[in-house]
């Protein structure tokens, strides 16, 4: 930073041995420029300062963010932890349930499913009946394999 004042001082300099003088248009000129260049220094070099300051409460946040993390975490071992959620999430058997007035799929556990005969709606808070759904359910279900078993005869006659 002190390369700018330097810099600055030699503009200074140079338009005073020069006679650069405050009377002309161009004198004027020059002489806003080298103050502005001046201003632009004393800028940056506070913006540097304040950096070196901000950098160094970085890094002792990342210091103690650190020193907890070892408390906290210890020996974590990332396996272990994805074992463990790997079959946590194998044994979650979830049912998809779309919601027939406002349209929002959201899914529930099937234990909560098989032993509710109705719940509510998270987004529009209507009840819904579980076992109306699963008729539904049941009708599309039984499209679809229809529409399978014509696209495969169809499939087959070509």
């Amino acid at each position: 930073m002190e390369n700018l004042y330097e810099k600055v001082a030699y503009l200074r300099g140079l338009a005073d041995g020069l006679g650069v003088s405050e009377e002309s248009k161009e004198g004027k000129l020059i002489r806003s420029i080298i103050d502005v260049l001046d201003e632009f220094a004393d800028a940056v070099n506070e913006l540097d300062t304040k950096y070196g300051e901000l950098e160094d409460v970085v890094e002792s946040l990342d210091e103690d963010l650190e020193k907890l993390e070892d408390e906290v975490y210890g020996d974590y071992d990332e396996e272990e932890y994805d074992d463990y959620y790997d079959e946590e999430d194998e044994d979650e058997d979830l049912i998809e349930v779309t919601c027939p007035n406002c349209k929002v799929t959201f899914y529930l556990e099937e234990d909560e499913y098989l032993n509710e005969d109705e719940i509510e709606c998270p987004n529009c808070n209507e009840v819904i009946y579980l076992d109306e759904l699963e008729e539904d359910y049941n009708d599309e279900e039984y499209e679809d394999y229809e529409e399978e078993e014509e696209s495969e005869e169809d499939d087959k006659k070509k």
